[in-house]
């Protein structure tokens, strides 16, 4: 059974097995990498928030040269971002060179839609980032002590979950170029605020089949740049939860 993650699932495994001479990918590799990446993606977006949050100047009004300044960053870190997920989906032994550029231009992408939203709706950013790292740790614990096990029943409805959640978004994406859009994506009534959290909540199962998947790359023994692969496909996983999480704030402050 594949994971509902795009990058991890079964076959990208028994297609990149150690050769019994290199040194094959371990967990702890694996989540040193993690943390690595983690590193990339903050110090970008903190640059990026620094840009946008500074104070304004006397001449000019408020955030509006800082963000001519940084929407080439953020604009080519999305475009930047793209093309090195699809190098490492097809060249997997790449992934110690893109998954790096991957999450420093994410961080470009996520600081600057972070400082935007933080300006209409002051200290959403570190509520969002205190959720999606209490998220993370907390279906960790949940799966390390079996509380929660990635079986093939679990496996099978969060992949059939996020399936549906993925046509969901592509046929808003459809309808966007007719000048329409689904209105609960972005509403903040409670069928818009109901839908932000069942979306937030596969996004975290996802993650348990993440930890699940790595752990079987040990097992399997496969190759060591598989830990910058595996890394990679735990940064996307919690992009997807960041940004899930911050567009729910967003729609809970926008009531008050």
């Amino acid at each position: 059974m594949k994971s509902s993650n795009p990058v991890l699932n079964e076959n990208v495994f028994s297609q990149s097995r150690s050769d019994g001479v290199s040194e094959p990918m371990t967990v702890q590799g694996a989540v040193n990498k993690a943390f690595i990446l983690l590193t990339f993606m903050l110090m970008s977006a903190f640059w990026v928030w620094g840009k946008l949050m500074r104070p304004a100047g006397p001449f000019e009004e408020a955030s509006s040269q800082s963000l001519t300044a940084v929407a080439p960053f953020i604009m080519g870190g999305f475009v930047v971002g793209i093309i090195a997920f699809l190098i490492m989906m097809f060249k997997k032994e790449w992934s110690s060179f893109a998954a790096p550029v991957y999450a420093g231009c994410q961080g470009f992408v996520l600081g600057g839609i972070s400082a935007v939203l933080e300006m209409r709706f002051p200290g959403i950013a570190i509520q969002a980032v205190g959720l999606t790292f209490g998220t993370l740790f907390s279906m960790l614990f949940l799966y390390k002590t079996g509380i929660v096990r990635a079986t093939e029943k679990f496996k099978m409805g969060v992949f059939a979950a996020t399936g549906a959640i993925a046509l969901v978004y592509l046929m808003n994406f459809i309808l966007g170029f007719f000048h329409r859009n689904l209105p609960f994506m972005y509403e903040n009534s409670i069928v818009g605020i109901g839908f932000s959290l069942v979306v937030v909540g596969i996004a975290a199962l996802n993650l348990i089949l993440d930890f699940d998947f790595i752990e079987q790359g040990a097992r399997q023994g496969a190759a060591k740049y598989m830990e910058w692969y595996c890394a990679f496909g735990l940064m996307v996983t919690l992009i997807w939860l960041y940004m899930e999480i911050l567009n729910l704030l967003a729609k809970l402050r926008s009531r008050d």
